[in-house]
């Protein structure tokens, strides 16, 4: 079991005691905290610690062959749960500890501004977008000349036809242009596989 589970369970362990504000048995805290999975040993092991860092923190009374037998809260118990209890201590303690090792390695963590400045500036994100701005404005520009070309076809030439040619060169414009719009969305979505391949 981790220190930090046992932390969390030395404050349940206390804020038991301070609800209850009676003496009961050990084997409550088993029963309530622990039960299958661990022993009741393991309770009083749990016991005996929070008595070890602190004897006022829990009232307690041997009796009935065992030391560790009634046990109830103290007005130590309170302030101590207050202040943050086992478990703040042990957050505490890991800080510390990630602290000093950041320290001797000197490779000091990024916090979240420097990562994402970080990324922000990274050469191939850089990379990757000037190459979509490229691809974007490159798939633009020939859709502006093929709309040009076919309006300056169509429309600016001043040409005399008949009725049915009109409607049948209105008719093929329409599905040039149909033909040229799905090239583009072809071509849009090579530049985005070619980005995302990029990426990974």
């Amino acid at each position: 079991m981790g220190e930090f589970f046992k932390s969390e369970l030395k404050d349940r362990f206390l804020q038991y005691a301070l609800e209850r504000r009676d003496y009961f048995e050990a084997q409550v805290l088993y029963d309530e905290f622990l039960r299958p999975n661990y022993s009741l040993d393991f309770a009083k092991k749990l016991i005996k610690e929070i008595r070890d860092y602190n004897p006022e923190l829990l009232d307690i009374m041997s009796g009935n062959g065992v030391e560790i037998f009634m046990l109830a809260s103290t007005p130590k118990t309170e302030d101590f749960l207050m202040d943050g209890g086992f478990l703040d201590m042990h957050v505490k303690e890991e800080e510390k500890w990630d602290t000093f090792l950041n320290q001797l390695s000197g490779n000091r963590k990024l916090s979240k501004d420097e990562k994402k400045l970080l990324k922000k500036n990274s050469p191939t994100l850089k990379r990757e977008k000037n190459l979509l701005t490229v691809l974007i404005a490159a798939v633009i520009i020939s859709f502006l000349f093929t709309l040009y070309s076919i309006l300056n076809n169509t429309f600016l030439k001043p040409e005399y036809v008949p009725k049915d040619e009109f409607e049948r060169r209105l008719e093929q414009v329409e599905s040039q242009y149909k033909l040229e719009n799905e090239r583009l969305v072809k071509e849009l979505a090579k530049a985005q596989d070619t980005i995302d391949s990029l990426r990974n």
